[in-house]
């Protein structure tokens, strides 16, 4: 059985990601695909006050069990949309490790700074400033397949655009040449 592909799109908080995810399930035509959101995962957890420090181990954990749950899906044959903050360099790391790097078409969707803020504002269920602290550590790595920039482009043009370059994916892609930098081991 062939392996899924895998459309992933990495930015901060607020920046589109989802909005173009559920975009690209209504544009994408040739296949299933899957939107799986590292939000969903953190949504199933149980509701209990946990400390700092109980709270920062769930959420690993639960990040963790995303990632193999992606790779698991595409390995199963599925294509799927991730969504998905790489804020932090280990996040990258273990997806670099688990996932395919030669079927994962890596998306850098961003927006700019005062647009996310006021994006955070409305929504209001983020905490304020999360965005922004994100803003430079989400696109540290430098390397993407391809970028949309959501503050001047919709998520029903960015899942266009995405679509549109599905089938020029680059070879090496993204995520070949960031494993190849970061965890210096070949393809799988």
């Amino acid at each position: 059985m062939a392996s899924g592909r895998i459309i992933f799109l990495n930015g901060t908080s607020s920046s589109g990601k989802s909005s173009i995810a559920r975009e690209l399930l209504t544009v994408l035509d040739d296949g299933v695909f899957f939107h799986m959101a590292v939000d969903t995962f953190n949504a199933m957890r149980s509701k209990r006050d946990l400390g700092a420090d109980e709270l920062d181990a769930a959420l690993r954990r639960t990040r963790m069990g995303f990632h193999r749950s992606i790779a698991a899906m595409a390995e199963a044959g599925n294509d799927i949309v991730v969504d998905h903050v790489l804020s932090e360099p280990w996040r990258l790391l273990d997806c670099l490790t688990l996932l395919p790097a030669e079927d994962v078409l890596f998306v850098g969707v961003h927006c700019p700074l005062d647009e996310l803020t006021r994006r955070e504002l409305a929504r209001g269920d983020r905490p304020s400033g999360l965005a922004a602290l994100q803003y430079e550590r989400v696109h540290s790595h430098g390397d993407y397949d391809m970028e949309c920039d959501t503050g001047t482009a919709s998520p029903r043009e960015c899942a266009q655009q995405i679509k549109d370059f599905l089938p020029h994916r680059p070879t090496p892609t993204a995520f070949t040449r960031l494993r190849l930098r970061h965890v210096g081991s070949p393809v799988r």
